[in-house]
C-alpha cells in the first residue's frame, strides 16, 4: 500500500491542521520487498544490478542454510551504500522528534503570544455566523502554521533529499508543488474544521464520540477520491504501453478478482529515484499504477513480485481494516484530549483567553495534545500499519512466486531504508517489515516451495534487460 497516500488518509482525516509540514509529499514509498537469488556468504560481489553474476549466485547458493543465506544478501551491498543508507534513515528517527517539537513549539506560541484569541476575534468581526468564524479561522491557522515550519519542511522534502541523492525536483518545481499541497490542506482542512467545531458546539460533553464518527467518515472520503482528483495533480497517468510488464499483471489482477482493466505508469522520476506502486481506490475508482523508476530499474519478477504485495493489501481489505484501526486509535486520543484539554483550560484558559472546546482559539491546544499522543503512539500505529505489510508481503510471494525477485527489491529499497535494524528500532521506526526479515521471508519461502536454482531459467528469461 502506498505509504503517502495511507498517512495522507490518517493525518489528514484529524489532524492535518495540526501537524507541522502541510505540504502534500509525493509518493515516494515503495512496494512490496523482493527476494533476490540467494549467494552463499562469500559471494560478496554480487551486488544489486549486476545481473549478470545471478546465475552464479544461484548455483552457489545453499537455501537450506535460511540465516546465512539471507546474511549473504545482506553482504552483498557495498559498505559505503550501507553507510549512506543507514545515515538517511537514522536521521528520519530525529526527524520525527524535531517535527513534533516544531509542531509543540508552534502550538505554544500561537496559545501564550494570545495570536490565537487574535485570529478568533478578527474572525468574529469579520463574520456574524459561527460556520463562517471558523473557516476563516481555520484558513488563517492554516497559513500560520505552514509558514512557522517552512524552514523544516525545506530542509527535510528538498535539501535533504537531494543530499542523499532521492530527489530530482528543482527548487520552483518542487515549490509549487507545495502550493498545491497547501491548497488541498487549506480546503480539506477547513472543511473538518468546520465539521467538527459544529459537533463541539452542539455535543460539548460528547463531542469526542461523535468527532470520531466525523474524523473516521472524512479519512474515507480521502481515500476515495486520492486516486481520482488529489494524485493526478501532482503526476501523470497513462496507460503503460508495454504489454510484456501488463500482461502479466492483468493476469494476477485476474486471478484475484481485481477490476481493473488497464495497468498505469506514472512519471514520478521528474520528483524522486525511489521506485513505488500501489493498488488504490474503491468503488469503480480501483486503480494498478507504478512509476517509471519501477519499471526502468527492476526486472520483470521484481515488478511481479512488488505489484502482487500491492494487490495483497487490495484483497485482504487492508484500507478498511486500518480505517477501523484508525477510528480505535482516534476515539482513545480524543477521549484522552478532552480530558486534557479540560485541565489545561482550567489552569490557563483565562491566560490564553480560549473560552471552552467551541472556541476556535483553542485549536492550538487540541493540536498540541492530539500531536503529543500521536508521537507517543508511534511504535502503535507502525505496529499496525508494519503487520498489514507483513500480511501483503506473504500475500505477494505466494501468488507471483518470485522469491528471487523479492530479494533484489528489497536490497534496492535499502539504498533509503535501513537494512539490517535492531529489534528496538523496528518496533518504534518501521511501520514497514525491515530488509532483513523481507529477505528472510523471500529465502524461506523458496527453501520450501523450489529446489535450488528452479527459478534460475524462469529468471534469466523473463528479465527486461532492455529497461
Amino acid at each position: 500500500m502506498d505509504k503517502s497516500l495511507l498517512r495522507f488518509a490518517v493525518v489528514a482525516g484529524f489532524i492535518a491542521w495540526s501537524t507541522s509540514v502541510f505540504a502534500q509529499e509525493v509518493p515516494a514509498q515503495t512496494s512490496a520487498p523482493v527476494v533476490s537469488e540467494t549467494p552463499t556468504s562469500g559471494d560478496t560481489a554480487a551486488a544489486v544490478g549486476h545481473h549478470g553474476n545471478d546465475s552464479t549466485a544461484r548455483q552457489q547458493a545453499t537455501p537450506l542454510d535460511a540465516a546465512a543465506a539471507t546474511q549473504a544478501w545482506l553482504d552483498s551491498v557495498p559498505r559505503e551504500k550501507r553507510e549512506k543508507s543507514d545515515a538517511y534513515f537514522e536521521g528520519g528517527y530525529w526527524l520525527l522528534l524535531w517535527n513534533y517539537l516544531a509542531a509543540a513549539a508552534i502550538s505554544i506560541l500561537l496559545l501564550s503570544s494570545g495570536i490565537s484569541a487574535r485570529l478568533r476575534d478578527f474572525s468574529e468581526g469579520l463574520a456574524r455566523s459561527k460556520t463562517l468564524q471558523v473557516a476563516c479561522y481555520g484558513v488563517l491557522y492554516l497559513l500560520l502554521v505552514y509558514v512557522l515550519s517552512f524552514p523544516l519542511n525545506v530542509y527535510e522534502h528538498f535539501f535533504r533529499e537531494h543530499q542523499y541523492g532521492l530527489a530530482t525536483q528543482t527548487f520552483s518545481a518542487w515549490f509549487s508543488e507545495q502550493f498545491i499541497g497547501l491548497a488541498l490542506t487549506i480546503i480539506g482542512g477547513t472543511i473538518f474544521l468546520v465539521v467538527l467545531y459544529a459537533v463541539f458546539r452542539r455535543a460539548p460533553k460528547t463531542w469526542w464520540i461523535w468527532g470520531t464518527m466525523v474524523a473516521v467518515v472524512f479519512s474515507f472520503v480521502l481515500l476515495f477520491i486520492a486516486p481520482v482528483f488529489i494524485e493526478p495533480l501532482f503526476n501523470t497517468y497513462k496507460p503503460l504501453t508495454k504489454p510484456e510488464i501488463s500482461e502479466p499483471i492483468l493476469a494476477m489482477a485476474r486471478a484475484n478478482q481485481i477490476p481493473v482493466k488497464q495497468i498505469f505508469e506514472v512519471d514520478a522520476s521528474r520528483q524522486t529515484t525511489r521506485v513505488s506502486a500501489n493498488v488504490s481506490g474503491i468503488l469503480g475508482t480501483t486503480r494498478v499504477a507504478l512509476n517509471d523508476n519501477l519499471l526502468n530499474e527492476c526486472t520483470l519478477p521484481e515488478i511481479r513480485e512488488v505489484m502482487a504485495h500491492e494487490m495483497g493489501h487490495y484483497v485482504l481489505n487492508h484500507g478498511a481494516k486500518l480505517l477501523t484501526y484508525l477510528g480505535i486509535f482516534i476515539f482513545v486520543g480524543f477521549a484522552l484530549t478532552r480530558i486534557l484539554f479540560d485541565v489545561a483550560l482550567r489552569r490557563c484558559g483565562d491566560k490564553w483567553r480560549v473560552r471552552g472546546i467551541a472556541d476556535p482559539a483553542g485549536l492550538p491546544l487540541l493540536a498540541l495534545i492530539f500531536s503529543t499522543l500521536l508521537f507517543l503512539a508511534t511504535p502503535l500505529l507502525n505496529t499496525v500499519v508494519r503487520v498489514t505489510e507483513r500480511e501483503a508481503d506473504a500475500f505477494g510471494i505466494n501468488t507471483s512466486r518470485e522469491p528471487d525477485g523479492m530479494a533484489k527489491v528489497t536490497l534496492k529499497l535499502g539504498a533509503y531504508r535501513k537494512l539490517d535494524p535492531t529489534p528496538l528500532e523496528e518496533f518504534i521506526f518501521y511501520d514497514h517489515p525491515s530488509g532483513r526479515a523481507r529477505i528472510r521471508m523471500a529465502v524461506d519461502w523458496k527453501a520450501a516451495n523450489l529446489p535450488a536454482g528452479d527459478s534460475d531459467a524462469t529468471e534469466n528469461s523473463s528479465s527486461l534487460n532492455s529497461y
